[in-house]
């Protein structure tokens, strides 16, 4: 094949630059971007609020909230539980009265067919000279209109049938997991300060704000970290593993732990669905056909 000039427009083939290029200025096909650091929520950070947590407590699956906003969510989903439940009884109740009103007027048509089977006597109409039965074939003649609805009357037209409830289930997620979640197996976590009286910013605007609660470490996003549930003091996980798991005994008070009392503290991630797995955006637009 010839080599094709710079700005040459004849090429018998479409390019992948050439189609990325087109894509990129029609705004069809998908760009992606990778998630910057301002879009990463910090490791002291709520998962709800996205903010500095006040008073920060911890799920068993290592997901940190503020208290106050995670107990704020839990109430809400109760209420909606309550809710949902009054819905779900009121619609039970009005199908169980559905239901004997059917079986009534069953009875009560099938107890009128019995009697107008049971007369004997038969009555003829006598029509008066000259006029004749009517015939109309209309399907609002000889009392059908109280039957049948108007088409044209808003409240005579068919309603469309309402959606069925099914029975609201008494869990309440975790925002971050889906698992269930009780106000009851929040741990409150103790985070230990960085003992610098040279620093003089405030809390919220210090870059190092905490420290491993054993050996000092400054912690941030990138420095694996754990909470230890008897006290509720992050360490590092470095710290667990050299020295902690050695002897299983708490490093502050000499207390006996276990595998179930190390929970690990998930670190910062995005608002994506995918927040620690994957830290990049996508935009899907119009597909560009070649």
């Amino acid at each position: 094949m010839t080599r094709h000039a710079r700005n040459c427009t004849a090429g018998a083939v479409y390019t992948y630059h050439e189609k990325k290029k087109d894509a990129a200025a029609s705004g069809y096909g998908t760009s992606s971007q990778r998630v910057g650091k301002d879009s990463v929520k910090d490791f002291d950070c709520c998962s709800l609020t996205l903010q500095p947590c006040r008073i920060p407590v911890v799920t068993k699956d290592g997901v940190l909230f503020d208290k106050e906003a995670i107990y704020t969510y839990i109430v809400e989903k109760k209420n909606e539980y309550s809710r949902k439940l009054k819905e779900y009884e009121r619609q039970k109740q009005k199908e169980e009265n559905e239901k004997s009103e059917s079986v009534a007027a069953e009875t009560s048509e099938k107890i009128a067919k019995f009697l107008k089977t049971e007369q004997n006597i038969v009555t003829t109409k006598n029509l008066p000279s000259g006029s004749e039965e009517s015939t109309s074939i209309s399907n609002m003649a000889n009392g059908k209109d109280k039957e049948l609805p108007s088409f044209w009357i808003p409240s005579k037209t068919p309603q469309a049938a309402s959606s069925t409830l099914k029975k609201p289930e008494n869990v309440i997620p975790c925002p971050v997991t889906g698992k269930p979640i009780k106000a009851k197996d929040l741990i409150e976590v103790k985070f230990t300060l960085v003992k610098d009286p040279d620093d003089k910013k405030s809390m919220i605007t210090k870059k190092n704000r905490y420290m491993c609660a054993v050996t000092h470490d400054i912690l941030s996003n990138s420095v694996p970290c754990a909470v230890l549930k008897p006290t509720g003091d992050v360490v590092t996980l470095e710290c667990v593993e050299k020295l902690i798991k050695k002897d299983w005994l708490h490093p502050l008070n000499g207390q006996k732990l276990t595998e179930k009392d190390i929970i690990v503290l998930q670190r910062g991630g995005t608002g994506y669905a995918t927040a620690n797995d994957n830290l990049e955006g996508k935009h899907y637009r119009p597909v560009l056909q070649a």
